[in-house]
């Protein structure tokens, strides 16, 4: 259904494995490989625009009066501000830290500071959003996540929906679409249309021979180099990387190889090309129900501003 790369360069893919080919189309390569450069990005509000700092900071407003009316009486003195840009974690959960995680949407593609921090995050790629630990009484009916022994009710009083979080987001956006699975993670809120296409067109994809032909070129590359992965998210996610807060020698020798040989074989344009068919198909398809979401997030600015002024 989807057209291949074309002759040229599924050729070139085949000749050119390993070869670094000095910093040409590197540049190219590296704008290609952002979130942004993919047609879905445009239907995911951006996390710093004044407007969705509005909904994050209304909804905390509104998650605080919820739980005051549950009885957290700490809640009385509530700053809205401890708590902005940060998502909750249950006290004690590992959040991960400095450890490996790339959130370009192909990994690792400079071989220079890949050599130095190989995949675990550099100084700057920290995202906005942080975690801040919750108790164990707390963090159900913030969330309204539970696990075996937790009470479905805090202080005699029913636990929402979601959470206080979750009924805070329903008065800011109205009822919204319904929960998505997304690699075996169950997400909820305004944004699942938009995300669970994004994972569905990633995963067909995939699928597509020239993806496949990409993986294979990209894997020779590292085969020459002695290190045996079948594509670059196999090798970013060796559970060896994730047992230390520093990357070890081979890690780093693992992720310098993985991007000289994304930019040696042209992996990234190959497999961008590939994903922004799919992305842009899955939009045709979707269009009304994207636009849709698009307008409730619009109408949900406006909401945010009203409770942030009553609050004020």
């Amino acid at each position: 259904m989807r057209r291949l790369l074309p002759v040229a360069l599924t050729g070139l893919l085949a000749v050119t494995a390993c070869q670094s080919g000095g910093d040409t189309g590197a540049d190219d390569a590296r704008d290609l490989n952002t979130m942004e450069s993919l047609p879905l990005h445009a239907y995911l509000p951006d996390p710093e625009a004044g407007g969705a700092k509005a909904v994050g900071r209304a909804q905390w407003i509104l998650t605080g009066q919820c739980m005051l009316r549950l009885g957290f009486t700490s809640f009385t003195a509530f700053d809205v501000r401890s708590v902005e840009s940060t998502y909750p974690v249950r006290q004690g959960t590992l959040t991960g830290g400095g450890r490996a995680g790339d959130d370009t949407p192909y990994g690792v593609d400079d071989p220079g500071p890949a050599a130095t921090y190989g995949y675990h995050k550099r100084p700057g790629q920290e995202s906005a959003a942080q975690p801040l630990e919750w108790s164990d009484d707390q963090y159900p009916a913030l969330t309204g996540r539970f696990r075996s022994g937790d009470s479905r009710r805090a202080h005699g009083h029913p636990i929402p929906e979601g959470g206080c979080m979750g009924e805070a987001s329903r008065k800011i956006y109205g009822a919204g679409p319904g929960p998505a699975e997304i690699g075996g993670v169950r997400l909820t809120g305004p944004y699942t249309v938009a995300m669970k296409l994004w994972a569905d067109a990633r995963t067909q994809a995939r699928k597509d021979p020239a993806w496949k032909q990409a993986d294979r070129a990209w894997a020779d590359c590292m085969k020459e180099q002695g290190l045996h992965y079948p594509d670059p998210d196999r090798a970013s996610a060796d559970l060896a990387w994730f047992r230390t807060d520093k990357p070890s020698a081979k890690e780093r020798k693992t992720a310098a190889a993985d991007a000289r040989c994304k930019l040696g074989t042209g992996y990234i344009k190959a497999v961008h090309a590939v994903e922004t068919r799919a992305q842009k198909a899955a939009i045709d398809k979707n269009k009304k129900a994207l636009e849709d979401r698009q307008a409730a997030h619009e109408r949900a600015v406006a909401t945010a501003r009203k409770v942030i002024a009553e609050a004020s």
